[in-house]
């Protein structure tokens, strides 16, 4: 799978052209920072911060930006990852790096689909379940964060 990976077009594509990998990393690096940029003002705001800001105006804005981010940095991360994927699938921080995004991402499912973020849309004030949800989500994705810059590294 991985040698169908690396022998696909757009591997090739990013592997000979400086042009082609500039612009899908930096279109990486965009999805990055509206995701980081967007859930960590939510998470912290969850977890107590700023407590004049009303959740019901930020937390769908902040929820949606957060989505067309993870959108972006998952497609273009697999696009990167067609360029040299044996060296990838062996790499520890990589490895790492996915096993924190698949956290992050149940994590953020289990709160959007939970009561408790039902109930702050409405006006509630966060449950402690919700904020320690919250908490463990700003961890997880400065973690995924650290691990992606790792990756070259190691």
């Amino acid at each position: 799978m991985l040698d169908l990976l690396a022998a696909s077009p757009i591997a090739a594509l990013l592997r000979g052209s400086g042009t082609a990998y500039l612009l899908v990393n930096a279109t990486h690096i965009l999805g990055i920072a509206l995701l980081i940029g967007s859930i960590l003002p939510l998470d912290l705001r969850l977890a107590g911060a700023f407590p004049r800001t009303p959740l019901p105006v930020i937390a769908p804005l902040l929820r949606g930006t957060a989505l067309v981010g993870l959108s972006l940095a998952v497609v273009t991360g697999f696009v990167l990852f067609t360029a040299n994927p044996g060296e990838y699938a062996t790499n520890p921080a990589f490895r790492i790096k996915l096993l924190l995004l698949a956290l992050a991402v149940l994590n953020a499912t289990l709160v959007t689909r939970s009561r408790p973020w039902a109930q702050v849309l409405s006006g509630a004030a966060p449950t402690k379940a919700l904020r320690l949800m919250a908490a463990i989500s700003a961890i997880l994705w400065l973690s995924i964060l650290l691990a992606g810059r790792w990756i070259g590294f190691l």
